[in-house]
């Protein structure tokens, strides 16, 4: 974990149905969970360090390692991939009937899936550089240059090809540091079954994602989003959050210069105190639902 010492955040384990789920915790107040992206060697410290102690000022935060990802439980087709599912049946353990949802690229399709087939746990959502549930998913000319460094980094976890991977996530390169590229590889390779399972995902290239099957879907999310997206994103375009501010009714865009997937890590300050504001706001509290 690597996360601040100087914050109090607890590691801990819940059993849910077909999985043990790691997350880390800190914090009380309204529960706001983090979701990760995906990427070979994502966990909840490594997209959130910069953020969960933060927050904890103002909430109870939970960071789960979502399945196939981390210390929890891979996934196969056998025990699904509805990771929708699995962040519900973790609220359902901790005891939370209702939580604040921030979610990173696939954290952020995580989310919105919930908000959409769970509307009553959902009391906010903020997504940062997730893609759109619409064709064409990343591009006219199929993977973006980010998703084909990550998928490649999938097949082949070498130390340059993590270096590769940080690199195209962030804008600004000082970021992409050395230490984060190799605790990435040093995640990946500690659970080689976790990079099986994603790479068995894609065997039929026919098959898609449950999320890219929302479609118009999303337009019956009811809770409040916040979208935030990098202007220089190389992985997943702006547009896609154009495309969902159009749809999702209570909804509304921060776009950043100079900022690339990565907005919690590029721009940790004003993300934090983006998502302070957005969750902690009466207003958006009290806004009645359409």
């Amino acid at each position: 974990m690597t996360v601040s010492e100087t914050s109090v955040v607890a590691d801990r384990y819940a059993d849910v149905p077909h999985f043990r789920v790691h997350y880390l915790e800190a914090g009380s107040g309204h529960p706001l969970v983090l979701l990760h992206g995906s990427g070979p060697g994502a966990t909840a410290a490594t997209n959130f360090t910069p953020n969960i102690a933060p927050l904890a000022a103002r909430f109870r935060v939970i960071a789960p390692d979502m399945p196939g990802w981390g210390e929890s439980d891979t996934q196969t087709d056998e025990t699904g991939r509805d990771h929708a599912g699995t962040l519900i049946a973790l609220l359902d353990k901790l005891g939370i009937e209702k939580a604040a949802l921030v979610g990173n690229s696939m954290g952020g399709m995580t989310a919105i899936t919930a908000a959409v087939r769970y509307p009553d746990r959902v009391s906010h959502l903020v997504t940062m550089g997730v893609p759109s549930p619409f064709p064409p998913l990343f591009s006219a000319a199929g993977h973006s240059e980010g998703l084909a460094i990550l998928m490649r980094a999938y097949r082949e976890p070498t130390a340059e090809n993590m270096k590769r991977l940080v690199q195209v996530m962030c804008f600004d390169q000082a970021r992409a540091t050395d230490e984060l590229a190799q605790a990435r590889s040093a995640a990946a390779l500690a659970r080689p079954e976790h990079l099986d399972s994603w790479n068995a995902q894609f065997a039929d290239e026919g098959t898609l994602p449950p999320y890219f099957q929302l479609g118009d879907a999303v337009s019956r999310v009811t809770a409040p989003m916040l979208a935030i997206h990098g202007r220089d994103d190389r992985v997943v375009h702006y547009e896609h959050s154009l495309q969902l501010v159009t749809r999702i009714p209570d909804s509304r865009l921060v776009l950043l210069n100079r900022c690339g997937h990565w907005a919690q890590i590029e721009h940790a300050e004003e993300f934090n105190s983006l998502v302070t504001w957005f969750v902690g706001s009466e207003e958006t509290r009290a806004r009645p639902r359409a």
